[in-house]
């Protein structure tokens, strides 16, 4: 029995569609440079809004008559308040030294300051030195300053011995500014002022100060931080309070001063040198 045969042949299979990637768009050539400036100017303007609130900015210099005010008020505290306070809250840094009397240009005991404008510490230590000078002779030339705003404590509110002249029937004083703010020289040490620095403040540090080689005292004895952001007349109005934080520190520190130097005057005046004063003598050795 016949029949047809199948065919064998096979049928072309159906191919299936073939897949074509669509092209990737990728950014402009522009963007990745542009980009990068972007992120730069961005990084760049957070730093310097930064530095804007976090640089010191510096203290305006108090007119002539307010800076005439603030010595007047500093220079003319009542005796009171010396009483009341005694050493406050001031550190006592004055050590006994050996050596020859140092005198001044008239003859009498000497007391030398050294120190620099752009130093913070020698800015809080000019305010007691100056009061304690104060009570016995007077101050003529004497000018506001403030320390380095780059330095610790930046733009301490002080004063500068630059061209200050002293008077007094006591005592002669010296005060020797080293350099500016900006730590540039200013005023020279004599050969004999280099040699008792160095003498008694191995370091040459400063502040310093001799009195009259009986007592030397290095540092501040109180803290900067303690006229941190306020005027002149705002430390001159907290130190006439005898209870504030400057008046302890800065009263305390000046009656330390006049006792060094009332063992240089032997305890005159009397209406300076008074029992309380002639008690914190015994503290110094």
């Amino acid at each position: 029995m016949s029949g047809k045969k199948k065919s064998s042949k096979k049928r072309p299979q159906k191919q299936a569609p073939r897949q074509v990637r669509k092209p990737v768009t990728g950014p402009p050539v522009w963007l990745g440079p542009a980009a990068v400036a972007a992120f730069v100017a961005v990084v760049i303007g957070a730093f310097l809004l930064y530095r804007w609130y976090t640089t010191p900015l510096p203290l305006a210099s108090p007119s002539p008559d307010t800076t005439a005010a603030v010595i007047a008020g500093l220079t003319s505290l009542p005796a009171s308040e010396f009483e009341t306070v005694g050493q406050g809250s001031a550190s006592n840094l004055i050590k006994p030294a050996t050596g020859a009397v140092l005198t001044g240009t008239s003859g009498k005991p000497l007391v030398l300051y050294i120190g620099g404008e752009y130093c913070p510490f020698c800015a809080a230590e000019r305010w007691p030195l100056i009061i304690a000078l104060s009570r016995f002779g007077k101050f003529t030339g004497l000018d506001t300053t403030a320390s380095s705003e780059t330095d610790a404590y930046p733009n301490t509110p002080t004063f500068t011995f630059r061209s200050a002249k002293y008077t007094s029937d006591y005592i002669d004083f010296r005060g020797v500014e080293t350099t500016d703010r900006q730590q540039q020289p200013l005023m020279t040490l004599s050969a004999s002022e280099d040699e008792i620095f160095g003498k008694y403040n191995a370091q040459r540090t400063i502040p310093f100060i001799d009195f009259g080689n009986k007592y030397t005292s290095s540092g501040a004895m109180y803290s900067p931080e303690a006229l941190s952001g306020q005027s002149w007349q705002a430390v001159l109005d907290e130190v006439k309070d005898p209870n504030s934080v400057q008046g302890k520190a800065i009263i305390g520190s000046a009656n330390l001063i006049t006792a060094a130097i009332c063992k240089m005057t032997s305890d005159q005046p009397a209406s300076v040198c008074t029992p309380m004063i002639q008690d914190l003598e015994k503290k110094l050795g």
